[in-house]
């Protein structure tokens, strides 16, 4: 497949068609692009370091799309292989690559994000409808949607994770300060479930349904600093209590499989 290098506008003008622009085969950016319309590349396209492309469209490339800085589209981003951005990737629309997507900062879109492997930002994720990863989901900060997140293996936020519906894993859910779903529906993953504060969710919480052998008392337990929501339909619930509180003499309630809650007071 031939690769055409792009100096300027001038370079890009020879691609142009009535919806935006078309280029057969690999393109390679060596400047700064703002698109008016569509960038439609057959092959991968590359934005070479420290520079960024924008469409008010949508950039969708059959191999992969990758920019020093920044890839923006005002409607979808979208590619065969991966993403990968400097910065930041952000679409008006949706992004969604058969491999993964990567961003130094953060990953945003007003629809969904969509990946075949994983997604990952250093900052946070966000999206308006869902997040979904057929391996991992993970954030420096947070990940948020306003439908569900899904991931086949983990999810992991330094910060917090909040879906408007339902987030689900594979394996384990993480987050470093709290985690929320929506009002009607709960959680699930195969293994743990853990943060530092606040739990909260609809419905019922589900830890340690992993299919491939049987969970012990670790892997299905839910950690949270204080529950304030929600059922634990199937796991050991563990309190620690909220930062700042202290924890010796602290009542705490451990509900174990059979329903049965255990009441006790914290010694250390």
């Amino acid at each position: 497949m031939k690769t055409h290098i792009i100096k300027s506008d001038k370079d890009l003008k020879k691609y142009k068609d009535e919806y935006g622009y078309h280029i057969q085969g690999n393109a390679e950016f060596e400047y700064s692009a703002e698109i008016t319309g569509k960038l439609l590349v057959d092959g991968y396209l590359e934005v070479k370091d420290g520079r960024f492309i924008e469409a008010s469209g949508y950039i969708e490339a059959g191999g992969y799309i990758k920019a020093g800085w920044y890839i923006e589209a005002g409607m979808y981003i979208k590619a065969g292989w991966y993403i990968k951005a400097g910065r930041y990737i952000k679409a008006g629309g949706y992004i969604k690559a058969g491999w993964y997507i990567k961003a130094g900062e953060y990953i945003e879109a007003g629809w969904y994000i969509e990946d075949g492997r994983f997604i990952e930002a250093s900052e946070y994720i966000e999206a308006g409808g869902y997040i979904k990863a057929g391996e991992y989901i993970e954030a420096g900060w947070y990940i948020e949607a306003g439908r569900y997140i899904k991931a086949g293996e983990y999810i992991e936020a330094g910060g917090y994770i909040k879906a408007g519906w339902y987030i689900k894993a594979g394996e384990y859910i993480e987050a470093g300060g709290y985690i929320e779903a929506g009002d009607t529906y709960g959680i699930s993953a195969g293994l743990s479930i853990t943060c530092k504060t606040t739990l909260s969710f609809g419905l019922n919480a589900y830890a340690g349904i992993k299919t491939w052998g049987v969970a012990t008392d670790e892997e299905k337990t839910i950690t949270c600093g204080r529950l304030i929501k929600g059922i634990v339909a199937h796991g050991i619930l563990k309190e620690t209590g909220m930062p700042g509180e202290p924890s010796m003499g602290k009542k705490v309630k451990i509900k174990v499989d059979d329903g049965q809650v255990i009441e006790g007071t914290l010694l250390e």
